[in-house]
């Protein structure tokens, strides 16, 4: 919880953002290309609800997509091990996850965000706030689901089926891979909350052999072909 929610999102929100800044901007300079022009528009002309509400939107859908990734692509999966790691959910499991997590989830969400443009450090704040809370409420073995809510927000029911070992048959790499928003699941029919999974088995296949210490698991990606 002190490395990656202290040390780590301090130096990725930070370094990270001006160094993915700095590199899609030359790319686009390559190819004789600005940020500016690509704006599709400007959050700045909207009211301030509705331009905190689009950056809501934008962000989460392209983290519920870099969530998927992160279950899809092998060598992006390896490092959601350490998530996946968990054995009994709480609100401390939200934060358990290899460092290089964030570093994608970042880079990824710069290049949307800067092609609406607009948004400023406090709209951020907020929204990123708003997500830890959520996050921490899915991660906690409540088996709440919010009622006529559960369609738009993730909750506790849902995630832990996130988190099952076992995955259904019909299933290949996840299902439920909501951040704060549970809409996307059910758009893209990767949604499955067959009952109430409180008491079931939790981590992923083969993670007998996975590394129990912060160390090990910080350096297994790396030893992995």
């Amino acid at each position: 919880m002190f490395f990656n929610f202290f040390l780590l999102n301090l130096i990725v929100l930070i370094a990270l953002s001006n160094t993915v800044a700095a590199l899609f901007n030359d790319a686009l300079k390559t190819i004789g290309l600005s940020v500016s022009s690509l704006q599709l528009f400007d959050v700045d002309n909207l009211p301030k609800w509705l331009g905190l509400f689009v950056f809501f939107l934008v962000s989460d859908f392209v983290q519920w997509n870099t969530h998927r990734l992160l279950h899809r692509i092998p060598f992006l999966w390896n490092f959601h091990k350490v998530h996946h790691s968990v054995k009994e959910m709480g609100f401390a499991a939200h934060l358990r996850y290899h460092w290089m997590e964030p570093v994608v989830y970042k880079s990824l969400l710069y290049i949307p965000i800067a092609i609406i443009g607009g948004f400023d450090a406090q709209d951020v704040a907020i929204v990123y706030f708003f997500s830890i809370i959520i996050g921490h409420l899915n991660h906690a073995n409540l088996g709440w689901d919010y009622g006529i809510l559960k369609y738009i927000f993730n909750n506790p029911k849902m995630h832990i089926w996130h988190h099952v070992k076992e995955l259904p048959e019909h299933v290949r790499f996840g299902v439920n891979y909501g951040l704060t928003l549970s809409i996307w699941d059910y758009l893209f029919k990767t949604n499955y909350v067959p009952y109430n999974g409180r008491d079931i088995e939790l981590g992923f296949d083969g993670d007998e052999q996975f590394p129990k210490d912060f160390i090990n698991q910080e350096f297994y990606p790396l030893n992995k072909k």
